[in-house]
């Protein structure tokens, strides 16, 4: 079997992500909602917006690399799209990051960080 890249920050390969969830949401005008005759109208300004949930197992060394683009305000992504199942690129931020220590070693150990990706 071959291997998948799932992720490229501004052209740096991560390593393999222990999770990885894609979304694709639309966004909807504040038009959007139920009229006064109680049909539904919606108004979508964009279609098939994508959110990655991904959670990686790693040490420390990445752990701050991947910390160095959390603070980024806009990350050239490319990513396994998993609709086309082929690789898109697109520009991306970092929300709800998050870090645990998973295990303990003499090499700064091993540790879970979680985030989700959003486009623009």
């Amino acid at each position: 079997m071959a291997f998948i890249q799932y992720l490229t920050f501004d052209g740096e390969d991560l390593p393999e992500p222990d999770s990885y969830e894609v979304s694709m949401d639309d966004v909807e005008a504040d038009s959007s909602g139920q009229t006064e005759a109680g049909t539904t109208q919606r108004d979508v300004v964009r279609f098939g917006v994508h959110t990655i949930s991904v959670s990686f197992s790693v040490t420390a060394k990445w752990m701050k690399k991947l910390t160095v683009y959390k603070q980024k305000s806009k990350i050239a992504v490319d990513f396994f799209d998993t609709e086309t199942a082929a690789a898109v690129s697109a520009e991306m931020y970092i929300s709800g990051y998050k870090v645990k220590r998973e295990a303990d070693s003499s090499y700064g150990g091993l540790w879970g960080v979680s985030f989700t990706l959003n486009e623009f």
